[in-house]
């Protein structure tokens, strides 16, 4: 009867967040799903790739260079999505205690910094010839490199205590106050006067680039957002497992300690 009564108590939204929490469901479902994904972002990226180094046409201003694009306008939307998505794990986690939130920030941290890495690695090869300079004091350049560092305070803080619980709490708490980072990372462009250039796709607007370039940038954003799903996936997978056998492994202990 009381588990009938907390059950009718909990909000919709809490019991089918909790329904996906229980890990034996969720590694059924991400087992039938992860190949799916994996195989898609493959031939996607590949396609997209291809495309666009190859047969897309070069940018009339910046030439052949701008095909760094390619790689970097979907690894920067990878660095911004993922820590959106570190972000909503940490409310998760700390509104709803979701057990699987906790092993998703921890995982998602190492994959967006990567991310974050190939966009700063990508801008500034393509920032070399259009400014001159490897690096500069760009405001758009410069929160995306905080959101790096704040990837990489993410990674150590959630390993920085030997409660895993502290460091879960930690980290989302850190997640949380980054942030604020974002909007700056988005809107950077339009409230200084920067170097980078503006958004040419937007929500509200037509895109500004050229069709024959745009093409081929579709299907390497969709390939390398599920790629970057996928390992993040298969990184919570295996978290849990390690988690479970830990757990047996521990059971067996102490009932051979017991007997």
């Amino acid at each position: 009867m009381d588990a009938n009564i907390a059950a009718a108590s909990t909000p919709g939204s809490g019991r089918n967040l909790h329904r996906f929490a229980n890990p034996g469901q969720f590694l059924r479902l991400s087992g039938a799903v992860l190949p799916w994904v994996s195989i898609a972002a493959i031939v996607l990226t590949v396609i997209g790739l291809v495309w666009g180094l190859a047969f897309a046409p070069a940018d009339w201003q910046q030439g052949d260079s701008s095909r760094i694009m390619y790689l970097h306008v979907p690894s920067a939307m990878l660095a911004y999505m993922g820590y959106a998505s570190l972000a909503l794990c940490s409310v998760l986690s700390l509104v709803w205690r979701h057990p699987l939130a906790d092993l998703a920030a921890v995982e998602i941290g190492p994959v967006g910094a990567g991310a974050t890495a190939l966009c700063l690695a990508t801008g500034s090869l393509w920032g070399k010839p259009m400014w001159g300079a490897w690096w500069v004091w760009d405001a758009r350049l410069t929160s995306v490199l905080v959101l790096f560092f704040l990837y990489l305070g993410h990674v150590a803080l959630v390993r920085a205590f030997d409660d895993p619980q502290r460091g879960y709490r930690a980290g989302a708490i850190l997640a949380l106050v980054g942030v604020v980072d974002l909007p700056i990372i988005k809107y950077s462009v339009d409230w200084w006067n920067t170097l980078h250039q503006g958004s040419s796709i937007t929500l509200t607007g037509a895109p500004t680039m050229y069709a024959g370039i745009l093409y081929p940038l579709i299907p390497c954003t969709l390939g390398l957002v599920l790629g970057f799903s996928a390992i993040v996936l298969a990184r919570t997978r295996a978290a849990v497992m390690e988690r479970r056998i830990r757990g047996l492994l521990q059971a067996r202990a102490r009932n051979e300690a017991a007997a």
